[in-house]
């Protein structure tokens, strides 16, 4: 394989990471449900998510992991740069991780409403602020690139940034659109998942208005993010490598990669299939599938117009150069090489782990599950 197809097939692996991170968010959807949920129920909910909240962080992690491995630029510009926003979002996940460990253990001095507050707090900050730090590889960030710095003694730094080092996205209407499209998205999955783990009329209940409210506002968010993005200008990269801005250029990219545009019109049918069932029929209780089958082909979609057919998909805002695309990102030809034989176990360790989730859910959770249950059993 050549250097740029291996670009290429490491942005697809990319993507199908970024997708299904995407999706596992709906355990901090269903966190930041618990202050309207009642204290006899909240532990039903918890426990639910206490069975997958490992899966979303490992996924985190080996997305980040991944983009190190085969776009380093990338991740020393954007993690290494944009520090302030990538440290709130990693402290959101440590308190999550935290406050599942010792929710109930024995000496907990804080009590449970402590770190059901700590869930809180990660339920609405990890995916907003997932989603805004995403949304800057379509809108733009302030960053400027001079490989030749490395040789700096005193400065050795690639990328440099403005003040505030990636929080200046939190002020931007456009990322803030795009974090609470994410937000929202994960609240109408959470809602899903419940009716499908949970075995309770009245969790069953709250759930499915919990799922008209959040998914009436997802769809609302959803169409005015696409408009934005399809309305806004990309970096394009001609044939003498040269980086300019262009107008409407996502909306061309779709037009162009039609298997892009399949994929983002099939999972939007899907996810729309999935909750117009759940909230028409209350015995409808699989549309997590549906749905979270559609939002992993969506985000797939999304990350495909962002870098295929010369696009950057890190613009500069600054420096329109400074971009970073596939080309000038990636790790050596070797180094990709290499890699792309280990993920070839990728389908391996999907499929152990569509096994263990089918094992843990193969029972649906009942009241009389968590009461019985000891503490060491429970979270």
């Amino acid at each position: 394989m050549t250097h740029e197809m291996l670009q290429n097939y490491w942005w697809l692996i990319m993507s199908v990471l970024g997708a299904l991170l995407v999706f596992m968010l709906f355990v901090q959807g269903g966190q930041s449900m618990l202050i309207t949920t009642k204290a006899e129920k909240r532990s039903l909910l918890i426990n639910s998510q206490g069975r997958k909240w490992e899966l979303t962080f490992t996924t985190l992690v080996t997305f980040g992991g991944a983009f190190f491995a085969s776009f380093p630029l990338f991740y020393s510009t954007s993690f290494g740069g944009a520090y302030w926003l990538w440290i709130l979002i990693l402290f959101s996940f440590v308190i999550q991780a935290v406050a599942y460990e010792y929710r109930t253990k024995h000496g907990n001095v804080y009590g449970t409403r402590f770190y059901d507050t700590l869930l809180l707090v990660n339920g609405v900050v990890g995916p907003v602020l997932l989603g805004v730090a995403v949304a800057g590889m379509f809108f733009g960030a302030e960053f400027t690139v001079e490989k030749a710095s490395i040789l700096d003694v005193q400065a050795a730094t690639i990328s440099k940034w403005g003040p505030l080092h990636g929080l200046e996205a939190i002020a931007s209407w456009k990322c803030l659109l795009f974090g609470f499209m994410v937000f929202f998205l994960s609240r109408t999955l959470a809602s899903l998942y419940f009716i499908n783990n949970i075995d309770d009329d009245e969790v069953q209940q709250c759930q499915h208005k919990h799922l008209l409210i959040n998914a009436a506002i997802f769809v609302v968010l959803f169409l005015a993010t696409c408009a934005v993005i399809l309305t806004s200008r990309g970096v394009e990269i001609d044939g003498s490598g040269t980086a300019m801005w262009t107008d409407y250029k996502y909306l061309h990219n779709y037009l162009t990669l039609w298997w892009a545009l399949a994929a983002l019109l099939v999972g939007v049918v899907m996810v729309l299939f999935g909750i117009i069932r759940s909230v028409a029929k209350p015995k409808f209780r699989t549309g997590i599938w549906a749905a979270g089958i559609g939002t992993v082909l969506v985000v797939m979609s999304l990350f495909w117009v962002m870098a295929y057919n010369h696009t950057a998909y890190y613009p500069s805002i600054i420096d329109v150069q400074s971009s970073l695309t596939l080309a000038n990102s990636s790790s050596s030809q070797f180094t990709l090489t290499v890699m792309s034989y280990v993920s070839l176990l990728v389908p391996f360790v999907l499929a152990y782990i569509a096994w263990v989730w089918h094992k843990m859910d193969h029972t649906k959770l009942t009241q009389d599950e968590i009461n019985q249950a000891g503490d060491d059993e429970i979270y």
